[in-house]
Formats: structure tokens, sequence, C-alpha cells
């Protein structure tokens, strides 16, 4: 067994699950950490409009590229399950096809996203002085998505052995890289929103390209043997990614609504809302780094088929969750002024920075309840069901966000506060049908269990 493995079926829960979340926090917080880099760049030596360039594009980038992301969480769903049941020779075998998956999608959302850059930013409604920096932005950005998808794909099966060290550390050098280069392009070469676009998408290479070296040269169950797609893998990880990729796309859709609602207001509010997002990013993806802890745990316990633990990761990651997102919003809120001032200079910095906070103050303070929706996901997933959280998910936030946008924002259209109240009642009503469904499955599989019927993950679903 490899130094950096955590074993999951065996021994108390709690202390595992905190050891494995830190790095994965940690990784999620440095991939932030290029879009910080950029928004913070091009405000402080461009200007509002490169600021509000970029920060338009993160809605529009996560709805092309989720779907193949997706398949990255089916991924690591099968390698946690694999590896709890001890079936070695099938990691290599997804491994090789994640590979291959991962090159031949990432090409492929990167032309889609190359050419369709202008046409689907002037369809969100962005104004003439924003579109000029975003769309060379965004052909720059997807131009990394071979790099981007490879990354994320081999880091996911890594995660699902508990090698959580690894990819933090690539990730690591990656962003120390995107940040000097962001410097370079736009404060050198003067090159704007496309500069930090060429940036990011050079240091996602720089990421995977450390990732493979790794998994070339270590003898162990995650490495690499070769390039191929072997077809049962690659429809497992259609399968159970799918779903997880088409839920993805979905609350991209309604984040691209909300982002072309949020355009109407102008650069100022656009500009404020990309820095406070980028901010609250923070806060979500320590809370997100609990929902891989949650999947992997629960995927490698049933793969082992210890099932009576499942109890206490659902408890424990519920806690754990909720606390960390408690403690960062508190942080965001006390320290969120001085903080957006970095994004911003100029006449308008004051505004902007107002515009941001107006977002703070909704989303920050009630974001645990977006953690315990994903931890929720991440518990069922990880048992099997992905069909389910996937339609739960796309009611209770996507088809309630999209109602909430056409029904209720146009009675208080000056209110942007109006619009950013769809979030938290949403995570509530997900959250809540999530944790039910968690329940009744866990004691389904309990009863299975208690018969001697098998409660293979594979027939569930």
């Amino acid at each position: 067994m490899a130094k950096a493995q955590i074993n999951m079926t065996e021994g108390p829960i709690l202390g595992k699950m905190i050891v494995f979340t830190i790095p994965v926090m940690l990784t999620g917080m440095l991939q932030l950490l290029f879009n910080a880099a950029d928004l913070v760049v091009v405000g402080q030596f461009v200007g509002p409009e490169a600021n509000a360039a970029v920060g338009c594009c993160g809605a529009l980038i996560n709805l092309i590229v989720n779907l193949f992301m997706g398949l990255s969480v089916g991924a690591g769903v099968i390698a946690a399950q694999d590896i709890g049941a001890r079936r070695y020779d099938e990691v290599l075998k997804l491994i090789s096809t994640s590979m291959t998956v991962s090159i031949v999608g990432g090409v492929a959302v990167g032309a889609l996203g190359f050419f369709a850059a202008r046409p689907l930013l002037v369809l969100m409604g962005t104004p003439d002085d924003v579109l000029v920096q975003a769309v060379p932005y965004m052909r720059a950005y997807f131009c990394g998505m071979p790099g981007c998808l490879m990354y994320n794909y081999l880091a996911s099966i890594l995660r699902s052995k508990g090698d959580t060290t690894h990819p933090l550390i690539f990730l690591t050098i990656a962003g120390v890289a995107n940040v000097i280069l962001n410097v370079v392009m736009v404060a050198a070469f003067s090159l704007g929103a496309v500069g930090v676009g060429i940036a990011t998408a050079a240091s996602q290479y720089i990421a995977a390209g450390l990732t493979v070296y790794h998994m070339l040269r270590k003898e162990d169950l995650c490495r690499i043997t070769g390039f191929r797609v072997y077809s049962g893998k690659f429809v497992r990880m259609l399968v159970i990614g799918l779903p997880s990729g088409l839920q993805g796309m979905l609350f991209s859709l309604s984040n691209v609504l909300i982002q072309s609602t949020i355009n109407g207001y102008g650069k100022v509010v656009m500009a404020g809302n990309a820095n406070a997002s980028n901010l609250d990013g923070f806060q979500y993806t320590a809370m997100n780094s609990v929902y891989h802890a949650a999947l992997t745990f629960v995927g490698q316990n049933v793969g082992a088929g210890t099932y009576k633990r499942l109890k206490r990761i659902m408890f424990d990651s519920a806690g754990l969750v909720t606390a960390i997102g408690i403690v960062i919003g508190v942080l965001l809120i006390g320290f969120g002024k001085p903080l957006l001032s970095l994004y911003s200079s100029g006449a308008e910095k004051d505004a902007v920075v107002q515009a941001g906070m107006n977002r703070l103050w909704i989303l920050a303070t009630t974001y645990f309840l977006c953690g315990l929706m994903d931890v929720g996901c991440g518990l069922l997933r990880g048992m099997g069901r992905v069909i389910l959280p996937m339609i739960v998910s796309l009611l209770g936030s996507c088809v309630f966000r999209i109602i909430w946008i056409y029904t209720v924002c146009p009675l208080y259209p000056e209110n942007i506060a109006v619009l950013y109240a769809s979030y938290p009642i949403s995570w509530f009503l997900t959250a809540g049908v999530h944790f039910i469904c968690c329940v009744y499955f866990y004691r389904k599989l309990m009863k299975k269990c208690g018969q001697g019927q098998s409660a293979s993950p594979a027939s569930e679903l």
C-alpha cells in the first residue's frame, strides 16, 4: 500500500476524512487562485472592462466543460469501488480508458469553446465594451482544455485510493507558474484579458504533465500502462458520470441565465459580482472537498461490502461541511471589503466593491446549505445511485432558479438581492430531499445485507 493511501474501510472515519479533505480543499483553492490571479491582474493593470470580461466567462465555460468533467466523477467512483473490492487490474484498465477519453474529450471541448465563444457571449447579452476582451480570453482559455481534463481525470483516480497529496503538489507548481505568466503577459506584454487566458491554459498543461509523469514512473495500483479504451470501463464511466455531467451542465445553464440577468445591470455590477463570486468560490471549494470525501469513502466501503460504516460517513460529512461553510462564510463577511478591494482600481473601485458585498451578504452566509446539498449528492453517487440525485438537483435547483428568474425577478427589476435569493432557497430544498433519499437507500442496503442478498452498486443503477 502506498504511503499516501488512506484506509477508508477500517478504523475511525472522521479523522481520516479530515486528512483526506484538507489536501483536496487546498487543491481546489489553488484552482480558484488561477481565476483569482486572472481577476486581480487585469483589475489592477487594465480596468473593470477586462475584469468583467474574465468574470462573465465563468458560467459559460462551466456550461461547455461540465459534461466531460462529469465523466471524471464517474472515473473516481469506479476507482473507489474497484479499490475497495481489491480489483486492482480493473483500476489499470480504468486509468488507460480515462487517459484516452480525456485527450479526445479535451480536444473536442476545446474546439467547441474556441469557435462558439463569440456567439454564446453575444447570446448572453455581454456588453460590447466587455465583449471585445471576453472573446479572446475565452478562446485562449479553451486551448488548455486537453490539459485541464487530463489533470482532473487522473487526479480523481489518485484521490480515490486516498492519495490527495500529489494532486495538490502538482497544482501548486502549476499555480505558481500561472501567477508568474499572468504578470508577464499583462504587465510586460500588455495583452490584457487574452494574456490571462494564455497563462491559465499553459498552467493546465503543466499540472497535467506533472501528473502523467508521476503516474508513468510510479509502480503501484494507480499507474499509466497505455492508451486504450476498455468498453466495459467506458460504459460504466458513462452510466455513472454522464448524469453528473448533465447535472453540471444544467446547473451551469441556470447560472448562465443568472449571469445574463446580471449583465443587464452594467459593467460595475458585473465586475463586483465576478469578484465576489471568486471569493465565495473559495467557500464552495472548501465545502466541495467534503463532497469528494463522502463520495470516495462511501464508494470504497460499498465496494468492500462494509455497509454499516455508511451511517457514520453520512453524519461526519454533514457535520464537517456545515462547520466549514459557516466558518468561511463569517470570515468572508468580516474581511469582504478589503479582499474585494484587491480586485479593483480606479474611480469606480468603491462601487465595484459594494456590488461585490451585496452578493456576499446573501450567498456567503447561506453557502453551507449548498455544501449539504453536494454532500448528499456525493453520498448517493457513492452508493451507486446516479440518476436520482441528478433529477432531484435539476428540479430543486436548476428548474427552480429558472422559474424564479422569469416569475419573481421581474416583480423587483431594480433589486439584485431578489435574484441572489434564488440560490439559498434552491440549496435548502435540494439538500433536504437528498438526505431523505440517503436515509432511504442506506436502510435498503442494510436490509439486503441482513438478508444475505447482494447489494452490488452496479445493480443499483
